[in-house]
């Protein structure tokens, strides 16, 4: 089993390896590990990246960013100009997963990778939300860790128990 700073060092290496690919090719496919933005995206789930400037992403979108050595994967709730440690201004983002209640760090424009293009659930495509959801079950899922782990459970059960049928192609 890894220590704890190994972990932490795989960690820091992945992230920086991402940002590389994403900087250098400007496309990125990553698998998504966290529970931050269910029931949007599962874990386990794929998402695409296309890397995009700050002033190209729009509220309700979702982007990867990378901030504290780490990778996130969050909805645009808000645009801003903030402050900057050199006392200038300039534009950032904020985000937060459709799950949590408290909103990220500002996002500037040095820590944006790029924009969730597309999400993969298994072998299908999933219809990406324009905006986060607000209905009874994300304010469930908000209110409790273990009803999130029950309903990634169900949603993981139903999956392969009741499979989407393939369409006959003609």
């Amino acid at each position: 089993m890894l220590a704890d700073y190994q972990k932490i060092a795989s960690i820091r290496l992945a992230s920086g390896l991402a940002e590389e690919v994403v900087l250098t090719f400007g496309e990125l496919r990553l698998r998504v590990f966290g529970t931050s933005m269910v029931p949007s995206i599962l874990p386990g789930d794929f998402v695409s990246i296309h890397r995009a400037g700050l002033n190209e992403i729009s509220p309700g979108e979702i982007v990867l960013f990378r901030q504290l050595d780490r990778l996130f994967v969050h909805r645009v709730v808000d645009r801003k100009i903030m402050a900057a440690a050199a006392g200038a201004e300039g534009p950032c983002l904020i985000t937060r997963g459709d799950r949590l209640r408290h909103n990220d760090l500002p996002v500037s424009s040095s820590e944006l990778l790029g924009r969730v293009i597309s999400i993969q659930r298994g072998d299908r495509n999933v219809e990406m939300q324009t905006h986060g959801l607000n209905g009874p079950m994300v304010r469930v899922l908000q209110s409790s860790d273990r009803l999130t782990s029950l309903y990634l459970r169900l949603s993981a059960y139903w999956r392969a128990h009741f499979p989407r049928r393939a369409k006959c192609q003609a």
